[in-house]
């Protein structure tokens, strides 16, 4: 028997749908769960406002700190069975599952650092005859209810990165989860329940309706948006919020990498390898586009190709798996016939190209497809990596900074200037020198810019973008 997951309201509701949650390998059953309806998304939006609304019943800072504190050692005591599940859900293999798992655990108590450390300023008063007998101060408050739609490819780090920092913040906050991965999210919010957080500050809409999605997010008392998924849902749904509400939208690239003639191609293949095929390239700065001198191409594709034929593809609950299965079957169609439409268009094929079992795609590596192929052009998002020549290192970068995406980027050199001149030119807003693209720590600020995204994510950044800072200005015969 399945479990079934009733809706996390802070108002029971009885009698909603429900829909099953499908693993991604073999397409069984591993859940049910409740799917919100108008009346519960209206009860959790009037529940949330209520509670910011009401400023002498907001949660203190120890409260909070507390929560989120407790929140991870509980999730620590359940790593093991976090892991499968979160595995089983969303496809990335066990080893990778654990290691986002353990990253979200330590999120959840980056977000109660920075609450710990955050702290206002004193304005330059008594500086001007203006100014005199006057003293300024800022604090922080919460910015209001936060709504945040979050994305399948990491199931709990991201839950992590959107509710924490809002709990954290002091704001309430409804999250909707994507609905080929909830149970993660369910089971992080239940956490911060046992960790004694009230459950008018944190709730989970599962919904399927665009419709009612697009209510929730636009609804007049969200205060602010955070999004994680495609640019075309998350731009329309930004440009339809509330005049004053607030947003950030983390969107995919099309990560490029330039490996020059003098780049450590012991660890350089290993690493754009793994950032390359890392959850099947189901990461929104995949690497996807390799620009390799015409020098060391052919020794570059080779290596490459022997890492892909040797990952093992299959059941991401296999502590072996290295690569494990799109997140539906339609992806994987997709992905085939965009690998398919490269050939045709002059790419040639040096691994990979077809379909395994269980949703899976084998690893595949193209060299020098079309410019003008979708492979080229748009977000792949699935494990597919394609390798052009090049001969002049500015012409590589204008290659890589030709596209509506930007994201980040990587340079593999020894030479400090090239790597300073990679960083400098490269359309990027981080560009990591001898690492993949998909490299990051949860305190850093990650961002996508063009149509790549809005803001900036990275736990601290967040945290910020969540609250106020709102000024004191006292005045005083005393103040001199």
């Amino acid at each position: 028997m399945t479990t079934h997951y009733s809706l996390q309201s802070a108002k029971p509701f009885s009698g909603l749908s429900s829909i099953n949650i499908v693993a991604p390998f073999d397409e069984s059953i591993i859940a049910s769960a409740d799917v919100a309806n108008a009346e519960a998304i209206e009860s959790a939006l009037e529940i949330a406002h209520k509670m910011y609304q009401d400023k002498t019943g907001w949660l203190s800072k120890t409260k909070r700190i507390e929560t989120l504190q407790k929140t991870a050692t509980l999730m620590e005591a359940d790593i093991e069975y976090l892991t499968i599940e979160a595995a089983r859900e969303g496809g990335k293999p066990y080893i990778d599952s654990k290691v986002e798992v353990i990253r979200a655990i330590d999120s959840i108590r980056t977000c109660a650092d920075v609450l710990r450390n955050n702290a206002g300023q004193e304005i330059p008063m008594r500086v001007n005859p203006a100014s005199e007998n006057h003293l300024a101060i800022t604090t922080h408050e919460p910015i209001g209810v936060v709504v945040a739609v979050s994305a399948f490819n990491h199931p709990l780090n991201l839950i992590a990165h959107q509710v924490g920092p809002a709990v954290a913040a002091g704001c309430p906050v409804i999250v909707k989860p994507t609905q080929d991965t909830p149970l993660s999210c369910f089971r992080l919010v239940e956490y911060l329940y046992q960790a004694g957080l009230p459950k008018q500050w944190c709730q989970s809409m599962l919904i399927t309706d665009r419709d009612l999605a697009t209510k929730l997010v636009t609804d007049s008392r969200v205060s602010f948006f955070s999004f994680i998924g495609s640019a075309k849902v998350g731009w329309m749904l930004n440009s339809k919020l509330t005049p004053g509400a607030r947003s950030a939208l983390e969107h995919g690239g099309v990560a490029p990498v330039i490996i020059e003639p003098d780049a450590d191609l012991e660890s350089t293949i290993p690493a754009v390898a793994k950032g390359g095929f890392y959850h099947a390239g189901q990461v929104c700065v995949s690497v996807q586009r390799i620009y390799c001198h015409k020098s060391i191409i052919e020794t570059v594709t080779n290596k490459l190709k022997t890492i892909a034929d040797n990952l093992i593809v299959g059941d991401p609950t296999d502590k072996t798996t290295e690569v494990g299965p799109l997140i539906r079957p339609l992806e994987v169609d997709r992905t085939h016939d965009w690998v398919e439409d490269a050939i045709t268009e002059g790419a040639t094929l040096i691994t990979g190209g077809k379909k395994k079992d269980n949703n899976c795609y084998a690893p595949t590596i193209l060299l020098n497809p079309s410019p003008t192929s979708k492979v080229s052009t748009m977000e792949v998002f699935a494990p597919v990596i394609c390798i052009y020549s090049y001969t002049d290192i500015d012409d590589a970068i204008t290659k890589a900074n030709s596209l509506p995406f930007s994201f980040q980027a990587a340079v593999f050199t020894k030479n400090i200037d090239t790597a300073m001149k990679a960083y400098k030119k490269l359309n990027a807003s981080a560009v990591m020198v001898n690492d993949h693209t998909a490299f990051r720590v949860d305190w850093m600020p990650f961002a996508g810019l063009k149509q790549s995204g809005l803001g900036i994510g990275g736990i601290p950044h967040t945290f910020h973008d969540m609250q106020i800072e709102k000024m004191l200005v006292i005045k005083s015969a005393e103040l001199f």
